[in-house]
């Protein structure tokens, strides 16, 4: 047994002991489930590390076989799958909540089905569960691809992707039992922050390790984005989240920060979860699958180095637009705006990178569905990348700020930007993984296109409809200086416009049923001639 093994299968054992003792002491019920959910994940993982001990060779993995690199593709396998679980599970809570706002009635009067509750639930299992797992999945593998080395670590790998995952499930059942400190994207209380960074800690230590490992003397872009994700990350989580538990026994803590810094750091981790995590992790993506797809080289090596510096260094700076209006010293919103407004330039000079990289592959957009996906998205973050230094504006934003005007921005970036790249990446990937010749029908691809298309266009036209709508009917006037309209007739005028949403959100859940039908097929399809045949083994020589 190697050390790894031995100190894991130890430090498991103590943690189950110690978590068992936190849930029988537990001030709460909610806290004793996630003290037992603990105490089980770590018992399973003891087993598992003993069970695999006596059931591998005695040897570990070789770095390389016949002097090609034996590349490690059992965690990247688990991501990607439990990434489109995940979002679809994340998708159908949306419609659940967009469905509440235009009939509450659907929230059955439960207090785990309130819309406070199911909507924090939908934006972490969008964000951080469908978006991490890819986001952790394609970066094993792309790291491992041009770096040309084996994964680092044995064990690391799968404690990156399962720890992660049980960090999903301790955040998502913790908002539906009302445990939350109330930090937008930042829900999870503190112990389970305290898990996510010990994991995070691990997976840039896998990350780095691959990097020094590798035999390939150049670092490829893809993997500057998401070393700058992965660090960022960290930094953001660890600043914003700093809390004191009110008693290991009980999951209420209290922020450091207070007042008008706590919501400073909020924000400045809040746009940077957007700017680093939502942007610079999948513009890695973008970097390595377009590329791959297209069969084509990077369209600008030298505006790549241009855009990865000017975003990472005016992406930090942003947050403050989020406060404009609000006790938040004046200069503070004005340095958000005007680094909003700079962040134009390194935004689109990505854009054009990606987009450009199809100079003399034109073509393959009308026969490559899969390619036409993540080039469309990078269209959409070029839109969104445009929109939010618009709404940035101190007078635009005096119009949009509260209206569903934002909540249609979110979501064509997050769904037209993130979710289409993520799509593309996931077709690349699963024939990869899985050897397979190719997917089980590109039509189907083409279906879940148009239809999440026409999904996204619907449900951004309603919000950016409504949201204006809203703005002017909050500021309206009579002639003697009353508000010309009560809330309640705002609400009111909004309920056309929430059920096209939840029409659109439809649409976009139908196609990535679509996607899930067809990985199915492609990976347990019973048709041969989609897998590829592996070699017969020789005898040596």
């Amino acid at each position: 047994m190697t050390g790894g093994e031995f100190g894991s299968a130890l430090a498991f054992a103590a943690f189950a002991f110690v978590s068992i003792i936190v849930a029988a002491k537990a001030h709460t019920p909610a806290y004793a489930f996630h003290a037992y959910l603990f105490a089980a994940a770590s018992v399973a993982a003891v087993f598992k590390i003993v069970d695999r001990y006596y059931s591998r060779p005695a040897e570990l993995p070789p770095l390389t076989i016949d002097g090609k690199p034996n590349y490690n593709y059992g965690p990247i396998k688990f991501a990607t799958v439990a990434g489109v679980v995940w979002g679809l599970a994340g998708f159908l809570v949306g419609l659940w909540a967009a469905l509440e706002l235009a009939f509450p009635v659907l929230n059955f009067d439960l207090p785990w089905f309130s819309f406070g509750r199911i909507r924090p639930l939908h934006t972490s299992a969008v964000i951080f569960a469908f978006g991490g797992n890819v986001l952790i999945g394609t970066s094993f593998y792309v790291v491992q691809r041009t770096c040309r080395a084996r994964l680092a670590g044995d064990l690391s790998p799968w404690f990156v992707v399962l720890g992660y995952n049980l960090f999903i499930v301790i955040a998502g059942t913790g908002y539906l039992l009302g445990i939350t400190q109330s930090k937008e994207y930042a829900e999870p209380e503190w112990y389970a922050d305290l898990w996510l960074t010990v994991v995070w800690v691990v997976y840039l230590l896998v990350f780095l390790g691959t990097i020094m490992r590798r035999t390939e003397p150049h670092i490829y872009v893809a993997n500057w984005f998401y070393l700058a994700f992965i660090l960022t990350i960290a930094v953001l989580h660890l600043g914003n989240n700093l809390a004191i538990p009110v008693s290991i026994f009980s999951p209420k803590s209290y922020i450091v920060w207070a007042g008008v810094q706590d919501a400073m750091v909020q924000w400045w981790y809040g746009h940077n979860a957007v700017g680093f995590f939502l942007t610079a992790g999948f513009l890695a993506i973008m970097y390595y699958f377009i590329p791959k797809r297209a069969e084509r080289p990077i369209y600008s090596y030298r505006l790549s180095i241009i855009h990865f510096w000017a975003l990472i260094f005016l992406y930090i700076w942003a947050g403050p637009h989020h406060l404009h209006y609000t006790a938040l010293p004046d200069w503070t919103q004005t340095l958000g705006m005007t680094f909003s407004i700079m962040l134009w330039m390194p935004s689109w000079g990505g854009m054009i990178n990606g987009i450009m990289t199809l100079s003399g592959a034109w073509d393959k957009l009308r026969t490559d569905p899969v390619l036409r996906m993540m080039v469309v998205s990078v269209a959409f973050y070029g839109m969104a990348t445009f929109e939010g230094p618009l709404m940035s504006v101190k007078a635009v934003n005096s119009l949009s700020h509260y209206t569903d005007w934002t909540i249609g921005h979110v979501h064509s970036g997050a769904l037209g930007w993130v979710a289409f790249i993520s799509f593309g990446a996931v077709y690349c990937l699963v024939p990869w993984l899985w050897n397979r010749k190719e997917l089980y029908s590109l039509k189907l691809v083409n279906w879940h296109f148009w239809i999440s298309t026409i999904g996204i266009v619907l449900y951004i036209s309603a919000m950016w409809v409504s949201g204006i709508l809203q703005g002017l009917m909050w500021r309206a006037y009579t002639n003697l200086g009353f508000l010309e309209y009560s809330f309640i007739e705002t609400v009111e005028a909004m309920h056309p416009f929430y059920v096209i949403r939840a029409l659109g959100g439809a649409l976009f859940i139908a196609g990535t049923l679509i996607m899930v039908w067809n990985l199915w097929k492609t990976v347990y399809g019973s048709d041969p001639a989609l897998s590829i045949e592996q070699p017969a083994m020789q005898p040596a020589e």
